[in-house]
């Protein structure tokens, strides 16, 4: 009969589950004032200081385009890995996970979510911090974008992958201690923003941020196509990392 009220319960499309789910992610992500800071500040202040300064030696004559691609692997790395870890982890001591547990979010769902809510992150903040590295004298190859978009995705996937399995295994209070750890060692080992030894298609296998960093400065800043090994690398970490998180992935 038409105009009479039918109700008709039931759950709703895991599309729109997830959208939500998204909009939820990056809405507290933009309310913390901390992770703002942390997301933009810092990454703005290291490439000012490492491009426009003489803080840090460099092994090119290129500064801007040796520091910039670096700073963009490094803030991908701090986003999708470190901030990610901290911040699942107070989730799950906090017992929000336990709650989301119980909604129409799925497992697979909420790490879906989540890893998009960072890809939505990084996007943001590595066109900002673009804009800001040509100002200050980059000059990227504009034709290699696709190719490094290609290697961030995967990159961020696979922190996202690590973060979340290493959020799930630690107690809530360790989580903090060891996500920082594991950046630094991350950070001085995989030659960022500095010289490192050159371990050759190894080392792009054992720290995936050094392949990250070597991929956008052969594309973006030299111009060249990305190395095998590094798409089979960055693949290989972003799939076992995601699948691993799907699988001991916790809610409390």
């Amino acid at each position: 009969m038409t105009g009479t009220f039918t109700p008709a319960p039931g759950r709703a499309p895991m599309r729109a589950v997830l959208s939500r789910q998204i909009r939820t992610e990056l809405l507290l992500t933009a309310r913390r004032g901390e992770a703002v800071v942390l997301a933009m500040g810092v990454p703005l202040l290291v490439l000012l200081g490492a491009t426009l300064t003489r803080a840090t030696n460099v092994p090119a004559a290129d500064r801007p385009g040796y520091v910039v691609p670096g700073v963009l692997a490094l803030t991908v790395l701090s986003t999708a890995f470190t901030g990610q870890a901290i911040t699942t982890g107070y989730e799950r001591g906090y017992g929000v996970l336990k709650r989301l547990g119980a909604s129409p979010l799925t497992r697979p769902g909420l790490l879906a979510a989540k890893t998009t809510a960072v890809w939505c992150l990084v996007a943001v903040q590595l066109l900002v911090l673009a804009v800001v590295g040509v100002a200050v004298g980059w000059r990227p190859q504009l034709g290699q974008v696709l190719p490094a978009v290609g290697v961030t995705a995967l990159a961020t996937a696979a922190y996202c992958g690590l973060a979340l399995l290493l959020a799930s295994l630690l107690r809530p209070e360790t989580v903090t201690a060891a996500a920082t750890l594991i950046y630094v060692l991350m950070l001085a080992a995989g030659g960022i923003m500095f010289a490192a030894p050159d371990l050759g298609p190894a080392g792009y296998f054992l720290l995936p941020v050094a392949a990250h960093a070597a991929a956008l400065r052969a594309t973006l800043t030299g111009g060249a196509p990305v190395d095998g090994w590094i798409w089979a690398s960055l693949a290989l970490w972003a799939a076992g990392a995601l699948v691993a998180a799907a699988r001991w992935f916790r809610w409390e």
